[in-house]
């Protein structure tokens, strides 16, 4: 059911804001809906979401003020900012948002070349950024770990290497088994 109805301005446009976006300001079901005012927040069925959550709840304890209701923020982001991080439905609500959290936002995340190879795009303090940059590090190295063990088990099922071994040694035994 819509509430409010988009418009359409040109190359402008908004979205409608259904009664379902009403509700999860104020009643949110989800980890997503509940931080999704700070950007791209993944949601609970992704492979990515254990490794984001830390970020993510450490950049709304930065982020919200203490005075303030989260359900302001998702207001402000719904009605601001239509739920987006690139468009704008009302300038004077999209400011106010951004001065309340500091304008501390995820802007985006994504697997780049494998499926184990992190980007995490944050606006943020020096601190927020390190820990992305350590969470993009840790799940490349275990994933790739875990890549290698999977091509040696491949070439070799009674190995006992796994991925608790570190990448030299993983390195060294397929080598070991696919001599170039």
């Amino acid at each position: 059911m819509i509430i409010f109805k988009g418009k359409e301005k040109g190359i402008i446009h908004t979205r409608d804001i259904t009664l379902d976006d009403i509700r999860a300001v104020f009643f949110p079901r989800d980890f997503e809906e509940k931080y999704n005012y700070l950007g791209c927040v993944p949601c609970q069925k992704s492979a990515i979401f254990e490794v984001m959550e830390p970020l993510v709840i450490f950049m709304d304890y930065k982020a919200k003020p203490k005075w303030c209701p989260r359900w302001v923020l998702r207001f402000l982001q719904l009605f601001g900012n239509d739920n987006s991080i690139v468009r704008v439905r009302n300038r004077r609500l999209s400011n106010l948002k951004r001065k309340l959290t500091k304008g501390i936002q995820l802007t985006d995340y994504k697997t780049k070349w494998y499926e184990y190879d992190l980007r995490i795009s944050v606006y943020g303090t020096k601190q927020m950024q390190d820990l992305a940059d350590a969470i993009e590090h840790k799940f490349y190295s275990d994933g790739y770990r875990k890549s290698l063990a999977d091509q040696i088990k491949e070439l070799d099922p009674d190995t006992k290497y796994n991925s608790g071994y570190s990448t030299d040694s993983l390195k060294n035994e397929l080598a070991r088994l696919v001599p170039f």
